[in-house]
């Protein structure tokens, strides 16, 4: 695997990802991903770094951001893609989601696991923005829109037994969010 990138920022991004760096607390890629759901609930400087975007992140200024070089080479490396999609399984699992034929769905673990995302305003919602738009942007759009197809399968039945537990405006960022 490639990892050159003339960026400080992108090779941070890039070193964490083909597992030689560490985030801004020291911590590897493979530790966040061996988390358990409580710590992956818990902790809130984390995400910046499984799903790097272009923009810096008002929850964690010290992430590094995406420039094109590094945009590029995610794009076109097979093993940061892989290690992507690891980290996004690792995030379904956590929402009680999974990958199957007919793409991302609901889990069996699903009820168990939504509540700690599936109520209006949850900082859960900001995470799944953030997710999509790094999928989308890395390169992993079918992974993206995937998940958006769940989501608003989710949406959509949340409306219809009147919970609303995911508002139209978080639905309308998620689409945003793939759309970019």
């Amino acid at each position: 695997m490639t990892t050159e990138c003339s960026s400080t920022e992108g090779r941070r991004i890039l070193d964490f990802y083909s597992g030689r760096g560490r985030d801004d607390r020291g911590r590897t890629l493979l530790d966040i991903l061996g988390w358990t759901d409580t710590r992956l609930e818990e902790v809130h400087d984390y995400i910046q770094w499984l799903f790097p975007l272009r923009e810096r992140s008002g929850a964690n200024p010290d992430a590094p951001v995406l420039d094109e070089e590094t945009i590029a080479q995610f794009r076109t490396d097979p093993s940061l893609k892989a290690t992507l999609h690891r980290s996004f399984l690792r995030m379904l699992a956590f929402y009680g989601l999974e990958t199957g034929q007919d793409g991302v769905a609901r889990a069996a673990s699903f009820e168990g696991k939504s509540h700690n995302w599936l109520r209006p305003g949850n900082h859960n919602h900001l995470r799944l923005t953030r997710m999509l738009r790094s999928l989308s942007v890395l390169g992993l759009e079918e992974d993206a829109l995937s998940l958006l197809s769940c989501l608003r399968s989710i949406y959509e039945a949340e409306a219809t037994t009147r919970r609303s537990r995911i508002t139209p405006q978080t639905f309308h960022f998620w689409t945003e969010a793939v759309e970019k």
